[in-house]
């Protein structure tokens, strides 16, 4: 199988979190939501441009899950990110959370349901140091070409294209073998239990 220089898990993880947008900007639009329809939203706490209470993020350290159903305020979605104003321990709280600190989105009213890979940013073998990178613009090229090549450089991406050489390998030698093979002629009682 070929190298996929498309980038389409990407592709399919962006348009995913558009989803999510766009369900929020409808939950807008029709000033509140809909029916039986209500959110589970649960996002990375430490993600980068996420802001959310200091208590709340050092209660949830890692991800926190939010319910948008009846009490929410001041809710707005933007291109990369929405806001909302939500009680916690019935003080309001205000988040901003960038649609790419989602790891998961529920709608139990129809059973709907979307989980993210981790951004790819969060990912230790994508950073030999596992620190939190920004992703390039796709303007960038020089920066987009850098990531590419660290993404290459990861224990994954090594394995992978390991496995894809020793494929080949394996396919070469089978060939060689069959040529070998056409005189050895195995009967199938070779194979039967006795």
């Amino acid at each position: 199988m070929s190298q996929d220089l498309m980038n389409y898990d990407q592709m399919t993880q962006l348009a995913l979190r558009g989803v999510v947008r766009d369900a929020i900007r409808r939950v807008i639009r029709e000033d509140g939501l809909p029916g039986a329809h209500h959110f589970y939203i649960t996002f990375l706490t430490r993600y980068p441009g996420v802001e959310i209470d200091e208590g709340l993020a050092s209660k949830y350290p890692e991800e926190i899950t939010i319910v948008l159903e009846h009490q929410f305020w001041d809710l707005n979605a933007y291109s990369d990110e929405f806001e909302v104003t939500l009680k916690f321990g019935g003080i309001p709280k205000y988040l901003k959370v960038p649609y790419h600190a989602i790891s998961r989105f529920h709608d139990p009213s129809v059973g709907f349901a979307l989980q993210f890979d981790p951004p790819v940013e969060l990912d230790p073998a994508a950073n030999a140091v596992g620190k939190l990178r920004p992703v390039p613009d796709e303007g960038d090229a020089e920066a987009t070409t850098k990531l590419e090549d660290a993404l290459k450089e990861t224990p994954a991406a090594k394995n992978k294209s390991k496995k894809s050489s020793d494929k080949a390998d394996a396919e070469k030698d089978k060939s060689d073998k069959e040529g070998e093979d056409e005189a050895n002629v195995v009967s199938l009682d070779a194979f039967r239990k006795k």
